[in-house]
């Protein structure tokens, strides 16, 4: 597994030991690229602040709390709906987002006084709302303002609100990924038992790591609940504060990403005692290995597999449309977190495609070990990669799509490639079965459209044809495939419908042996 020099680096060596090309049979334990590390000076690093790791990735997703930054209003502005996680109460913590707008002045002389003001003002604008997390940025970090001093004195005040506090500036780590450890530890150390959840099952779980993107976290719940488990609480996408209190009284901790959110299945194992059990929401073969591993442990596995079964049989030959289609086709992987290992070796087994290189912004070594050991022999790793790194690597690995996020994406298309949501998603949600055939259905539609086939012609170089005639999707893609495919009843494209999530908040589920029926208010 050599390590890969970029050409636009050659001024940086450092940067050669954050890159690799794994070369077949090749013991992973030998070598990896560098990562977690401080970005190295002159890199111009896309990464994100630990302050970012904490407000925009874990706790903003949390549903019925006012998110307050104390910092300059560029920082909130920042980490406010660039990713769509949804919720069922209207969206509100996508709708808002609030700051103390710390200015010059504050820094000389102290911002305690107008972070109380800002968020007596908050709760009074929003009435309905009674709960509060606080971020701390560079600027209030710098200058000491007692964050949680303020809070008490506002929760002294007005007893029946509550506030949270997380002291996660944007220096507390070399990535996003401190601010992750950051906020799972000051949540456990808070929060957690503080309130006394009722427990209306035998089979009661934390859903930990899941920020409901497009609507992943309720695709699982609903799979969860039709096999008689309750979900006390989501850390954190749709997730309700109060729920979140009482995560020690779980009786299992399912944990979806294993980057942002192990720090704190791990520290609920030791202090509560809770097992954590790793899933994988992504694809048939992990998706449903993962409801098997759930459906073990409370003893419910026939539950599981009627699931299991049911689903596969709607959208398998959905699934296998896109696969005859797709397979052969070129992906680089560069998702930013736990997706990288997730995402590599299902999409190879279930839709085709070949993973020609892997990334992260801010992966730790066991995400690029497990992102490597998944993809085939060949494929480029790479570590915090720049915006020159990332033209060079598409210049050389010429990919038929892009996995990444918006700002990379966007400089994908400037060299013709199309590119696919990784982070906030084009048209999920992407989890659970339905949501697999969603995201191939998206992968054919960005290597196939026409449009973009129109983009690969360079008109200030390349003559315009002229015998091309018009060409849809299905004329594109069906290039190559032999006869049975194209001639198949069974196979068929994605028949779901533009919203797949709505439906689900209306779902009346079986009752088990065990649980206790809470009437409708």
């Amino acid at each position: 597994m050599p390590h890969h020099e970029f050409e636009v680096s050659k001024c940086i060596p450092e940067r050669k030991l954050h890159a690799v090309v794994k070369g077949a049979g090749e013991d992973l334990t030998s070598v990896l690229p560098l990562g977690y590390l401080n970005t190295i000076p002159g890199t111009l690093s896309e990464r994100g602040c630990a302050y970012c790791g904490a407000k925009h990735v874990i706790g903003t997703p949390m549903k019925d709390v006012i998110h307050i930054s104390h910092g300059p209003v560029g920082c909130t502005y920042d980490t406010w709906q660039t990713k769509r996680y949804i919720s069922d109460n209207d969206n509100f913590q996508l709708k808002y987002t609030f700051a103390t707008d710390m200015k010059e002045k504050h820094i000389v002389f102290g911002a305690e006084g107008v972070l109380k003001q800002n968020i007596l003002e908050a709760f009074k604008a929003q009435p309905i709302i009674k709960r509060m997390t606080i971020y701390q940025t560079c600027a209030s970090a710098l200058i000491g303002d007692d964050i949680a001093a303020v809070a008490q004195d506002v929760m002294d005040e007005l007893p029946d609100v509550d506030i949270f506090v997380c002291n996660s500036p944007g220096f507390a780590g070399p990535s996003q990924s401190g601010g992750h450890h950051k906020i799972n530890i000051a949540w456990i150390n808070q929060k957690v038992g503080t309130v006394e959840p009722k427990i209306t099952s035998d089979h009661v779980i934390n859903y930990v790591g899941e920020y409901n993107i497009q609507g992943d976290q309720e695709v699982m719940v609903d799979y969860f609940k039709r096999m008689g488990i309750q979900v006390l609480s989501t850390f954190t996408g749709n997730g309700s504060y109060d729920d979140l209190r009482g995560m020690h009284k779980a009786h299992l901790n399912v944990l979806e990403c294993a980057r942002s959110a192990e720090y704190i299945a791990n520290e609920l194992r030791v202090r509560y005692g809770i097992p954590r059990l790793d899933i994988d929401g992504f694809g048939f073969g992990p998706l449903s290995d993962s409801l098997r591993k759930i459906g073990l442990f409370f003893g419910i596995e026939d539950r599981a597999q009627a699931i299991i079964d049911e689903e596969t049989a709607r959208w398998k030959p959905e699934l296998d449309w896109y696969m005859a289609r797709l397979k052969g086709k070129k992906v680089c992987l560069w998702p930013g977190g736990s997706k990288l290992w997730h995402w590599a070796h299902v999409i190879h087994a279930e839709m085709g495609v070949e993973v020609v290189s892997v990334y992260t912004k801010f992966g730790h070594q066991g995400d690029m070990e497990k992102g490597i050991a998944r993809c085939e022999a060949g494929a480029m790793a790479i570590d915090d990669p720049n915006e020159l790194e990332t033209l060079e690597a598409m210049y050389q690995l010429k990919p038929d799509v892009i996995f990444t996020g918006k700002r990379p994406g966007e400089v994908a298309k400037k060299i013709r490639v199309p590119y696919l949501n990784a982070h906030a998603y084009h048209n999920g949600p992407y989890k659970g079965y339905e949501g697999w055939v969603r995201f191939a259905r998206d992968i054919y539609n960005a290597i196939y459209s026409p449009i973009h086939q129109l983009a690969l012609l360079d008109i200030s170089k390349d003559a315009i044809p002229t015998d091309r005639g018009f060409a849809t999707q299905k004329m594109l893609a069906a290039a190559g495939l032999d006869d049975q495919t194209l001639a198949s009843t069974t196979l068929r494209q994605y028949s779901g419908g533009y919203d797949s999530v709505s439906r689900l908040r209306e779902r009346v589920y079986p009752t088990f042996p065990g649980q206790t029926v809470i009437p409708a208010e």
